[in-house]
């Protein structure tokens, strides 16, 4: 939700306001007026694609950048082909950069047969001094940069790019850091009932391994009044969930004015009436606090969801990655969790073959998976990130090493995950329904409160609707990522997306199979059963 301000209404012939937001809805008329002459030449809008790399803050801007472009006048577009492309790009790990390389050479061909399209990079590659150089270099037909800090100025600097007068000439705007937070700027969600909901931004944790906290800067809360009153919003525009995100939610409200803990901001989230449910990531262990769980504990909205990343079983290991806890306090916390929300679901990440990782480390993070009985877990293989400390790193551990112990690990998430997700089998729970299954039409896909995934027959109608339905299977799910591939089974639609990152979709399945007694509990789908009762398929089954 934005300040919706009429664009033709704003008086161009006044100087660009030095405020934010206005200054950016100045920018945007005036790319209105550029998107005006368009259609008068060429008949029709302009067209504008955005790809997503990358983690849900990034995906969280680039709805705020749709919503930008198609409220200038631009026309979406999955199509690469188009007038407008702009790449939304991640640098959490090396192979990452090296997709957009060579995603970019291909749009470099299509720019050869249409040399007026405008070609658009941001986000945290963008960050990196030596990732720009490159690009100078190297991908010379690129229009425009810009990074993690302005992504609120798109309106701004499309705007100099369609108006230089040099058509080869890179329009480039990077800044070090800010600590400016500008929102109530156009959004285009994915979904009319759930969002994601900026609470702050940066992250001053500086893990070894990590780059985010050079790309992303510093943390910045944002104002408990100003979250409150989007999320008001976004349930007054049919929003029946969610995301609160941070890179470290757990540390919000340390920077403000006036501090309050994240457990303070969810119990005023929650008492926004007609919000149902309430999810957040990604948490810290070491600032998961008392008060946090107490509050999760008796919450009616906050969902029984946890992903409590682990890294590491070896508190020799976890001083290396500098996440300042240890094994013991680990499992001390993970143990309070489950005695106080007995329904939890805990996930998390783990990271095989850290620089130095011995066998003891590795069988101690083993011991760990089976002591705390997580429902599911993203499984990973160092590889080193240029610009982080564990990069330079002696004792980096050998290849073979690294993928045998990858192995064993694999299989153990996936005996314990087994014993702990098919708990809620053979009971009735509530689903979001979310959409159309991509692999069967006539089945739908949701998720209950613990962030399980569950496909069952309905009707497109239900969609973004909260329902019931009967758990009837568990299919077991285990998410990994091996030199940054994708290794997981029983994959939803959602986790086939190429724009979903390392570390966000962290969840099992359960499967209800097309039968009477596993339908939605909705009177209306009894015409729907009969036509699965004669259906030879369901009959099979």
């Amino acid at each position: 939700m934005y300040n919706e301000i009429d664009l033709d209404k704003i008086d161009m012939n006044a100087e660009p306001p030095a405020e934010e937001p206005a200054r950016q809805y100045y920018f945007m008329a005036k790319c209105r007026e550029w998107v005006q002459e368009f259609e008068r030449i060429h008949g029709g809008g302009p067209t504008a694609c955005i790809q997503t790399f990358g983690c849900q803050m990034n995906a969280k801007d680039s709805e705020k950048l749709a919503g930008i472009l198609v409220a200038v006048g631009f026309d979406e577009t999955n199509s690469e082909d188009a007038d407008f492309v702009l790449y939304n790009t991640c640098t959490v790990r090396e192979n990452a950069n090296q997709r957009v390389y060579g995603r970019l050479g291909q749009l470099g061909v299509i720019k050869k047969k249409r040399p007026d399209m405008i070609i658009a990079l941001c986000g945290c590659m963008m960050q990196e001094k030596e990732v720009v150089d490159k690009i100078k270099a190297s991908y010379r037909f690129v229009d425009l940069i810009f990074g993690t800090h302005n992504i609120f100025q798109l309106p701004e600097l499309l705007c100099r790019c369609l108006m230089r007068e040099n058509p080869k000439k890179l329009v480039a705007e990077i800044w070090d850091g800010t600590d400016k937070i500008v929102e109530s700027l156009p959004a285009e969600r994915k979904y009319a009932f759930k969002s994601g909901v900026n609470i702050m931004f940066g992250c001053n944790n500086f893990c070894s391994y990590c780059i985010v906290p050079y790309v992303r800067g510093r943390e910045r809360s944002r104002n408990p009044k100003e979250i409150i009153r989007e999320i008001e919003m976004l349930v007054a525009d049919g929003v029946v969930e969610v995301m609160l995100l941070g890179q470290n939610v757990n540390s919000y409200g340390k920077t403000l004015t006036n501090p309050i803990s994240f457990a303070q901001l969810l119990q005023l989230a929650e008492q926004v009436e007609g919000l149902e449910r309430i999810r957040f990531m990604t948490s810290h262990p070491k600032d998961l606090s008392d008060e946090l769980i107490e509050v999760m504990k008796r919450s009616k909205k906050i969902c029984p969801h946890l992903h409590l990343p682990l890294q590491s079983g070896s508190s020799r290991i976890l001083k290396q990655m500098n996440r300042n806890y240890t094994k013991e306090q680990y499992l001390e916390l993970a143990a309070k969790i489950k005695n106080a929300i007995p329904e939890i679901s805990l996930t998390m990440d783990i990271i095989v073959g850290f620089p130095g990782e011995t066998e003891e480390d590795f069988q101690e993070t083993m011991e760990v998976v089976e002591k705390v009985g997580f429902d599911s877990a993203f499984t990973f293989v160092y590889s080193k990130r240029t610009g982080t400390p564990a990069a330079v790193m002696d004792n980096q551990v050998p290849e073979d090493v690294v993928k045998e112990r990858f192995d064993r690990l694999l299989k153990q998430v996936q005996t314990t995950s087994a014993k702990v997700s098919g708990r809620q089998v053979h009971t009735v729970q509530k689903v979001l329904v979310e959409e159309v299954n991509s692999h069967d039409s006539w089945l739908l896909t949701g998720r209950l409160e613990n962030n399980t995934v569950v496909h069952f027959p309905g009707e497109p109608q239900l969609i973004g609707t909260i329902t019931q339905v009967f758990l009837d299977e568990f299919k077991g799910n285990h998410k990994n990522r091996h030199s940054g591939s994708n290794h997981g089974f029983h994959l939803s639609a959602a986790d086939k997306d190429s724009s979903i990152p390392i570390g966000n979709q962290h969840h099992d399945e359960e499967y209800c199979r097309p039968c009477t007694k596993y339908v939605p509990h909705r009177p209306f789908l009894d015409v729907f059963r009969q036509l699965f009762l004669s259906c030879p398929i369901a009959k099979a089954d």
